[in-house]
């Protein structure tokens, strides 16, 4: 539970990301540009981008809602992370103008001295490496499973993460994402939504672990 001061900003963030949600949830219903120029009308994707938006940002003040200035550095990246994972749950797809800028956003952080996670250069420099390590070792582990097993935009996605949250949480954000996506394919397989051949886009529970990381995660 949040702190009693902390209740009004934790309410307020919780009210903000879930109207983000909605919001995200619109933008990827049409952008990228659908193939056939249809638009998806609002279902259960869209409470799935909600929900998320307002947890996120709820653990998001509770976590750093004494660090003001961490709170807005950390809470543009959520933003950007229900975007990401409003367009991957609806078109499979993780934006290279959305994912790209994250490693920029994150040097900024660093340079500033507004990073709070990554703060000496020894932390930067275990974060690079561990950004360049992890997703290589992914995309080396998933050639037997043949094309599309990780799709690059996780990939970039985890090397930008892994600049803001360091090496330790870089390693939680992979671990919390498979569990989460161990865990939602088999409600889904018992719900009847996919069958073992489904394609299942891997980027949300990425997100998910990655919100982890920024928010719960002290490390491993």
């Amino acid at each position: 539970m949040p702190e009693t001061s902390l209740i009004p900003l934790v309410t307020i963030a919780a009210i903000v990301g879930g109207a983000w949600g909605i919001a995200a949830d619109r933008v990827a219903a049409r952008w990228p540009a659908h193939e056939d120029g249809s638009i998806r009308a609002i279902d259960w994707r869209t409470a799935a981008v909600v929900i998320f938006g307002l947890v996120s940002a709820a653990l998001l003040a509770t976590r750093y809602g004494e660090d003001r200035t961490a709170f807005i550095f950390l809470g543009l990246l959520v933003l950007a992370m229900i975007l990401l994972f409003a367009t991957d749950l609806d078109q499979r797809l993780l934006p290279d103008v959305v994912t790209l800028p994250i490693a920029g956003y994150a040097l900024l952080g660093f340079v500033t001295g507004i990073g709070p996670i990554v703060r000496s250069p020894a932390d930067l420099l275990v974060a690079v490496v561990a950004a360049v390590l992890v997703p290589g070792i992914l995309f080396l582990l998933s050639i037997p499973f043949g094309a599309g097993a990780i799709g690059i935009g996780d990939l970039k996605l985890l090397f930008g993460v892994g600049l803001i949250v360091g090496a330790q949480r870089l390693i939680a954000t992979v671990i919390v994402g498979a569990l989460a996506a161990a865990f939602g394919i088999i409600v889904l397989l018992v719900l009847r939504r996919i069958t073992l051949k489904s394609y299942v886009p891997y980027g949300p529970f990425l997100i998910v672990g990655a919100i982890w990381a920024i928010t719960v995660s002290r490390g491993i």
